[in-house]
């Protein structure tokens, strides 16, 4: 099934990446349309999903997770937590 494509993109760009854009798309032989779409969508996908890597060294991975097995002092919290309680069921 084809999605009915709706929206329009314009760029400006100079002669010679303009002709190596016709030529691979020639090459590939789809329009420069679907060539430059399919480029701009491959890169974008690519940048979104290492939007949600968090890169780092071993060391500090390491240091991260040790961190999150030692408890923080929170006297603030356990003195709320002894107040008594406002809904009971």
């Amino acid at each position: 099934m084809t999605t009915t494509k709706t929206r329009r993109l314009e760029l400006r760009t100079d002669e010679a990446t303009d002709q190596l854009i016709s030529e691979a798309a020639d090459l590939l032989h789809v329009t420069k349309s679907a060539f430059v779409a399919d480029a701009a969508r491959q890169a974008a996908e690519k940048i979104v999903a290492r939007s949600d890597v968090t890169l780092m060294s071993p060391a500090v991975f390491d240091t991260m997770m040790a961190s999150l097995d030692i408890p923080d002092e929170s006297p603030e919290l356990a003195t709320l937590a002894k107040l008594p309680r406002l809904i009971t069921q």
